[in-house]
């Protein structure tokens, strides 16, 4: 066998589907955790600064977010493994399927760990849903802000009193960032449009479109990785009864 023919059988044992997930899984959860990390420090400046006076009208808000930073590890590091097992179990699949390799073969341990890869993913891929959702929440406050400061600054524009702009606000307790009864809990006129010009506040909202971003390609990576081990396992099913264990 030429060293041509080896390279087309190795290019031919590649799982592509479970490889470009991988990759997307990877950029995804590097644009999640990143840029959600960050983004959710810069949150607490902006309440505590802007929103609450009165540090215990934001230490729950503040606990929380210590606590969803180190989940954010957690994250990191358990996407990186499974992305790991599952490209595996796609070389595995694929060179089974292919026979490229003598040794491998379908068995009744790789079927039942393939069935396995698809509960778990179709699992995570359900979670992450709800994450998905969740990483919503921050990016729809910050537009809601940013087109509420495009509203004052067009009323400052047009109207010299400052009655007709004063009682435009954005409430944080609105969004479940502060309890009811702090204090102020929100932002009216000319202070909101100052909040919405500062580098603290676009940087706040690119970093949760990016992190949001990097949410949606991981959801669609776990939904590339449970077509692939949903395919991989009826094919292995398939050799198992044509009897090529």
């Amino acid at each position: 066998m030429g060293c041509y023919d080896c390279c087309i059988r190795c290019i031919g044992a590649v799982p592509y589907p479970s490889l470009v997930a991988t990759l997307l899984c990877y950029a995804g959860m590097a644009l999640f955790c990143g840029c959600g990390h960050e983004a959710l420090t810069q949150t607490e400046y902006l309440v505590e600064t802007y929103f609450a006076r009165n540090v215990q009208d934001y230490v729950v808000m503040a606990s929380f977010i210590k606590y969803f930073q180190y989940v954010i590890y957690g994250l990191a590091s358990f996407f990186f493994l499974y992305g790991i097992l599952l490209l595996a179990e796609g070389f595995y699949a694929t060179s089974a399927v292919k026979q490229t390799f003598g040794e491998f073969r379908s068995t009744q341990c790789g079927r039942c760990l393939s069935l396995t890869f698809i509960v778990v993913t179709y699992i995570l891929a359900f979670i992450w849903l709800v994450v998905f959702a969740f990483t919503a929440v921050p990016v729809f406050f910050l537009f809601n802000m940013e087109q509420t400061c495009h509203n004052i600054n067009l009323l400052a524009e047009t109207t010299a009193s400052i009655n007709q702009h004063s009682w435009i606000c954005m409430d944080a307790r609105q969004y479940g960032l502060l309890p009811w009864n702090a204090v102020p809990g929100k932002s009216c006129g000319m202070t909101l449009a100052s909040i919405c010009k500062t580098s603290e506040f676009h940087l706040t909202y690119d970093l949760y479109i990016a992190a949001f971003a990097g949410a949606g390609v991981t959801l669609l990576a776990l939904f590339l990785y449970l077509i692939a081990t949903t395919y991989n396992y009826a094919v292995l099913r398939f050799l198992g009864r044509k009897g090529i264990r």
